[in-house]
């Protein structure tokens, strides 16, 4: 029996499009430093909040970014029926650690920075399935505990090229609801695992672009739709290098992004005062800037329908040491006020 929701390969249509009712943003203090310093709910100005470690840290602004976007949404914990989040530590013990307190029916994501447009992916389709009233889509990283695992420990002071991101520290959560106002979900397109072989940790923007762009094309010839139809396309962590790769791909199979595309990691920051070198990278990255920037340009009627493109390296540290190449995911999720 054919699905009546499926549309082409990748792309499902929601028949009851969920509303994101309310969301928040919780940012470190680079990131506040920011050109988007104004839309976050909170600012968080020492790494470690007072907390023993980074790690311990990150799964605070987890849990500042969920009460946020809840109390802001005018509901509780038990309204909710799944929260899907998740971060880039192992076993995604940041989010772990971060929601056990809320007693909320859980749904771990990992889809490495890509994990807002997942966790926004997972939450939509459970609430236009019937299965839920209300689902909670959260993500964070924090550029200290992620170097720690990924890279290298931060008193080792290794240089970092100028191809290197800088990881994003805060946390973004969104509420879906059945019913209310705001802007909806009206469909997302999955993205497959795409690998072109790259094989340096340190250009994380070459190795996700690819993914980004094949989701894009997928998105594209599924709905029928071109990027004219969107007032804003914007992918997730690819920086200065990734973002060119991702115009030249899709300029060769016919699709102009020249005039409405950009990147959440150059939005982030401030590439030229800032110095993060390409660009900002890491889950929260796509988070902070959909749920404090996007969402409010949206509700201000500024933008109309964006398109969500958040991308990840599915890499470890096992296996880039072993000489793997590192793997690129993109989903893409389609926000509209129509």
């Amino acid at each position: 029996m054919s699905s009546t929701k499926k549309k082409g390969k990748q792309t499902v249509f929601f028949s009851s499009p969920p509303s994101i009712i309310g969301t928040a943003a919780v940012a470190g203090a680079k990131e506040g430093e920011g050109p988007l310093g104004a839309y976050f709910d909170t600012i968080v100005k020492d790494s470690m909040w007072g907390e023993e470690s980074w790690e311990k840290a990150e799964s605070k602004f987890m849990e500042q970014a969920v009460r946020t976007a809840l109390s802001k949404s005018k509901i509780t914990p038990s309204d909710v029926d799944y929260i899907c989040a998740g971060d880039l530590l192992n076993q995604c013990s940041g989010t772990n650690y971060g929601i056990r307190s809320l007693e909320i029916p859980f749904l771990g994501m990992y889809g490495a920075c890509s994990t807002m447009a997942l966790s926004l992916s997972v939450a939509a389709m459970c609430v236009d399935g019937g299965y839920a009233d209300v689902c909670a889509a959260a993500c964070s990283s924090h550029f200290c505990s992620a170097e720690k695992q990924f890279r290298f420990p931060l008193e080792y002071g290794g240089q970092r090229p100028p191809s290197a991101q800088w990881t994003a520290t805060g946390s973004g959560c969104a509420i879906l609801s059945a019913a209310g106002e705001g802007p909806k979900i009206d469909c997302i397109t999955t993205g497959k695992i795409i690998d072109k072989g790259i094989t340096d940790a340190n250009n994380m923007g070459a190795a996700m672009a690819p993914a980004a762009a094949d989701t894009l094309l997928a998105h594209f010839q599924d709905t029928g739709r071109t990027p004219s139809d969107y007032d804003l396309i914007v992918t997730g962590d690819l920086g200065k290098i990734g973002k060119s790769i991702v115009v030249d791909m899709l300029k060769e199979e016919g699709f102009d992004l020249s005039e409405n595309y950009n990147d959440c990691g150059l939005l982030l920051f401030d590439c030229d005062t800032q110095d993060v070198h390409s660009g900002g990278s890491g889950c929260a990255c796509a988070a902070l800037v959909f749920c404090g920037y996007l969402y409010r340009l949206m509700q201000e009627k500024q933008l109309n329908r964006i398109l969500l493109a958040a991308t990840g390296a599915l890499m470890s540290t096992t296996a880039v040491q072993q000489g793997e190449s590192i793997p690129g995911i993109s989903h893409a999720v389609s926000i509209t006020l129509k």
